[in-house]
């Protein structure tokens, strides 16, 4: 199975994906390079999560500021 791309993921997967990576630094013995690789990785999913929450933060805020309503989306369109 292909994985998907970071910014396809979902905020759910992104969060799961984080989790895994954090295991591995937490648990296995890795090597100085496979250290930096899944820290590296870590980072950019941190950044991924942190881009769909501002992005969900910014509709709540424009709700409470005219009162109208946004659809919100299940998936990865907050955008």
């Amino acid at each position: 199975m292909t994985e998907k791309p970071l910014e396809d993921l979902s905020f759910e997967e992104a969060i799961k994906k984080l989790e895994i990576t954090i295991e591995k630094l937490e648990k296995e013995e890795l090597t100085l390079e496979e250290t930096l690789q899944n820290f590296q990785e870590g980072m950019k999913l941190t950044q991924h999560c942190k881009r769909i929450l501002g992005q969900a933060e910014e509709k709540v805020e424009l709700l409470l500021e005219d009162g109208t309503t946004v659809e919100f989306s299940t998936e990865n369109d907050l955008a």
